[in-house]
């Protein structure tokens, strides 16, 4: 896993076709990835076609969460795979702003 470099985040994405949009480059920003949490798949699925949803695992690591110059978020995956989702957390256990990352 890839700790460290940029990626488009979306402001309150509903699923994750939202975050697939095409972009300019210059429209990335730096993030840092301070947790990791592996969902089993069912739970993953439910989380990627409703980030809105207040979910408790985003909440308990909301802390761990800022947005200066290096965007410091939390990765969200399927367990056994290496692509996922980075969040950022909104006041709350769900999801602000959140990028797709290819792992």
């Amino acid at each position: 896993m890839k700790n460290k470099g940029f990626a488009f985040f979306v402001n309150r994405p509903r699923t994750i076709e939202d975050l697939m949009l095409l972009h300019p480059a210059e429209q990335e920003r730096r993030y840092e990835i301070v947790d990791a949490v592996c969902l089993a798949k069912i739970d993953y699925e439910n989380f990627i076609t409703d980030m809105l949803a207040d979910r408790a695992f985003i909440e308990d690591r909301a802390a761990l969460c800022d947005r200066g110059e290096i965007w410091r978020c939390i990765l969200v995956r399927q367990r056994g795979c290496r692509s996922g989702i980075l969040v950022m957390p909104a006041d709350g256990g769900h999801v602000e702003w959140a990028a797709y990352c290819p792992g």
